[in-house]
């Protein structure tokens, strides 16, 4: 790829660090904590440099249950500290990114009245003990406590009970062992790859001294300064921070390693997770997600997701971020628990449409049972070797969580840079949750509105405000045709809305725009001839070669397949 066809800003970016390598941060690894503390540190008018070895959002932040949650099981360790920040930040991600964060209505299923009041009192307090049965009496003594620490900017109704006959009534083909159900409500990022791209993307346009490079590595150090080299282009270059933010997640031993420091941070754990396309057991779930424990002990959950069934997961230590896959045994797994609560739903390995698996970068920790690990968050502390540049190691953590942890590190950094912060990100919006309708007459007036503008149907204009929020307009605008024509292997995207995608939204790789930048494949859409047309559009945006294209198609089949199960047709050129 020439210099003249990189994506965006990414050329200007590498020229003007060239002519200055000095920046007050550089923030490694580019997930969703690293995101969130390069757009904080951006609103302060700090001038920051967000690097990520890869994409946005493609490690572990792009494997999560996709909840944004409290953390109930949280309060049987007594984190409650924890909890009430958890729900809190749920309540305000409900609010600040309304276009990608949807409330989701829970039910734990009970199978007895007293069971577990022992064990839970011995790992209240920090006793080994085996929790398989929570009865009624312990999950509405934690649903009654988990309301009280989410009052905070509450935006959901409090939980409520059913007993056994009202609750086979409500799921008939729920186990039917099950005594009662409690409900309560957390909340899903229906697009959590877009919320950490539009965290980069509101950065970058707080300040103007905020710049973002994808595919850029952190390579090592040399005379005090940072190497970094550029995945695209291949040149390496330095930049002179005075503030390092390692927020490479399970890579973050890796990384400070590269920069020399000899450290232990990190002791993950590997969480997968499984797609399901069984049309019966979304009808089951009714919206719901079901949040139960198995019969080993563990806590697991399965909910609708874009049509199909979500189910997860896994916690198995696992130290490997780079090579981590959902293996069979471990899909076999998901699926035996979900019988447990269908027991008589035919719910098969054909069925699987997806597969993703992760490593949380939990804090290392000599334990017996990786569910003991807390994922609460915490800051290492060093310095470069041979100057006095501070490096902040943010360690464990989780998605809901991202924003306290974000401003609580960048409030030690403003610190350490002797300034002040000048605005809360509490109560900001998050890219196409500005302006968001909040009411079905303003919903309806901004669909009108856009729908005239450019041309398009009511419903294109409600399923691009579904799709990107408010900045479905920008989208629209960049794309520069109207009306939009629409794929013919994706009918519910526009070729316009790609071109916008892949010109504005530093897509680099085509795995950029199919993984990432939309949902493509997570919702089951990934076919081969999707990822030829969308490959095409590409090659038109970003200047590539015939040989380049295929090389992309390959990659992009490669992934598919290996990380993700998806079974797909051979390329067309092959027929």
């Amino acid at each position: 790829m020439t210099e003249s066809k990189l994506p965006g800003s990414r050329a200007a970016t590498f020229r003007g660090l060239e002519a200055d390598p000095q920046v007050s941060v550089l923030i490694i690894g580019a997930g969703i904590n690293g995101a969130g503390v390069f757009r904080d540190l951006a609103m302060q008018g700090i001038d920051c440099l967000l690097v990520d070895k890869g994409d946005w959002c493609a490690g572990t932040s792009a494997a999560p249950s996709r909840l944004i949650h409290g953390g109930l099981k949280y309060l049987e360790t007594g984190e409650f500290r924890l909890v009430a920040e958890s729900t809190r930040e749920r309540n305000l991600l409900l609010r600040n990114a309304p276009h990608l964060v949807k409330a989701l209505p829970t039910v734990v299923p009970i199978h007895s009245y007293w069971g577990g009041i022992w064990p839970s009192v011995l790992r209240f307090f920090g006793r080994k003990a085996k929790l398989a049965d929570r009865g009624l009496f312990i999950v509405e003594v934690g649903l009654a406590l988990y309301d009280w620490l989410g009052r905070k900017h509450r935006v959901m109704p409090r939980h409520r009970m059913a007993l056994r006959g009202r609750a086979l009534r409500h799921f008939p083909r729920m186990t039917p062992s099950v005594v009662a159900t409690s409900t309560y409500y957390d909340a899903r990022v229906t697009q959590a790859e877009r919320l950490c791209y539009e965290l980069v993307a509101d950065g970058e346009a707080a300040h103007a001294g905020a710049r973002a490079l994808n595919h850029a590595a952190v390579t090592g150090l040399a005379d005090g300064r940072v190497l970094v080299t550029d995945g695209v282009g291949g040149k390496t270059f330095a930049v002179a921070p005075q503030v390092v933010i390692n927020a490479a997640g399970p890579w973050i031993d890796k990384v400070n390693h590269a920069v020399g420091l000899n450290r232990t941070y990190i002791g993950g754990t590997k969480g997968s997770h499984i797609v399901v396309d069984n049309p019966e057991l979304v009808r089951q779930l009714d919206g719901h997600m079901i949040y139960f424990g198995s019969s080993d002990g563990r806590i697991c959950l399965v909910y609708p997701f874009f049509g199909r069934a979500l189910i997860g997961s896994t916690d198995i230590k696992a130290d490997n971020p780079d090579s981590v896959v959902c293996d069979d045994a471990e899909a076999a797994y998901m699926l035996g628990m979900v019988r447990e609560v269908f027991p008589d739903l035919a719910i098969t390995p054909d069925q699987i449409i997806y597969r993703y698996a992760g490593i949380r970068p939990l804090p290392a920790a000599q334990v017996d049972d990786p569910g003991e690990i807390s994922r609460d968050h915490s800051l290492g502390r060093d310095t470069l070797p041979g100057s006095a540049v501070p490096v902040l190691s943010m360690i464990g953590g989780k998605w809901t969580t991202f924003r306290a942890f974000s401003a609580e590190t960048a409030d030690i950094v403003l610190g350490l840079l002797g300034r002040t912060r000048r605005r809360d990100t509490l109560l900001e919006p998050i890219g196409g949750g500005r302006g968001y309708p909040a009411t079905p007459e303003a919903r309806r007036a901004w669909i009108e509105r856009i729908a005239a503008r450019f041309g398009i149907d009511a419903s294109r204009a409600e399923a691009l405000l579904d799709r990107y929020g408010t900045a479905a307009e920008r989208v629209l605008a960049v794309g520069g045709v109207s009306p939009d024509r629409m794929l013919a292997s994706l009918p519910d995207y526009g070729a316009a809305e790609i071109r916008a995608l892949v010109a504005g939204e530093h897509v680099v790789d085509l795995d950029d725009l199919i993984f990432r930048r939309t949902s493509i494949a997570f919702s089951g859409q990934l076919t081969t001839s999707a990822i030829e047309e969308l490959a095409g559009i590409c090659a038109e945006v970003l200047g590539w070669s015939d040989g380049e294209t295929d090389r992309q198609i390959a990659r992009v089949r490669a992934i598919a397949a290996e990380r993700h199960g998806v079974r797909l047709s051979p390329p067309a050129m092959a027929g």
